[in-house]
């Protein structure tokens, strides 16, 4: 009788499994890619390195995670890439969000479209990772203040086609307060998203600060507190959530789920 597979003698000669080795591919505008999950065939529109925008022929957009193999180019499986931009120099400068910078541009004039975030750390949060794409595109970040009256600010906001609105909530998970707000609401111009943290602060990669996972928090304990006290920081919150920001220099300093929302956000309202 033996306790597992771990209790044989391993053999350390036995071939090992490697990932595939895809033929990498710049992801320019206008390539002709095929989703190999769904199928969906259509030229590239936008591409970053966590998402990845493509038109099928009847005109519709499709966002995906770009990872390696997930795309054929002609039947063949590639890994997909930013492509340089066209400069003298040949040298490439993203955004802090991955993005292709676009040099000394002006902003542009405010869309009617708004992104809603619930408060003042996730609006510099976005601000920090995502400043220069929304400048160029002219989204406003708005914060609201809590959004226990999600449906009545909707409505107030008055959503139309050109006016579309893309809101941020934390702890968007079933069961939750946030995911009974969300439910309220039933618009074609809105988009309400979220991510599972209980606060923005968790969206920050664990790793970022030199920890392994965030510390759980016992339920009737201020989470704020809890962490901070797990930490060992003595506080205040903002003097805290400053030296959280600090750490944060782009996108892949973000937790994924965070970096999917705010990227459909601005997605759903440049999409006019």
């Amino acid at each position: 009788m033996t306790d597992g597979i771990l209790s044989e003698p391993i053999d350390v000669d036995a071939p090992r499994h490697s990932r595939p080795n895809h033929r990498t591919v710049a992801a320019a505008m206008g390539v002709v890619v095929e989703h190999r999950a769904t199928g969906i065939v259509g030229a590239i529109l936008r591409f970053k390195p966590q998402q990845i925008v493509i038109r099928d022929r009847h005109g519709r957009d499709h966002t995906f995670e770009p990872r390696d193999g997930s795309f054929l180019i002609a039947g063949e499986p590639v890994a997909l890439r930013q492509p340089p931009p066209p400069t003298d120099s040949g040298e490439v400068s993203l955004t802090a969000s991955g993005s292709v910078a676009a040099g000394p541009t002006p902003a542009r004039i405010a869309r009617p479209s708004r992104l809603w975030v619930e408060g003042i750390h996730d609006a510099e949060l976005i601000e920090k990772v995502w400043g220069d794409d929304l400048r160029i595109e002219g989204v406003v970040v708005e914060q609201m203040d809590g959004a226990d009256d999600l449906a009545d600010r909707v409505a107030g906001f008055g959503p139309r086609p050109g006016r579309r609105l893309a809101v941020l909530l934390d702890h968007l998970v079933d069961g939750s307060k946030e995911s009974r707000l969300a439910s309220q609401i039933h618009h074609p111009d809105v988009l309400v998203i979220g991510h599972p943290y209980v606060d923005v602060w968790e969206a920050i990669a664990p790793a970022t600060l030199g920890i392994d996972a965030w510390p759980t928090i016992p339920k009737g304990v201020d989470w704020k507190s809890g962490v901070m006290a797990a930490l060992g920081h003595p506080g205040p919150a903002g003097l805290f959530w400053k030296q959280l920001l600090a750490t944060v220099s782009t996108y892949t300093d973000l937790q994924q789920p965070l970096v999917y929302a705010v990227e459909s956000m601005i997605d759903f309202v440049t999409a006019e």
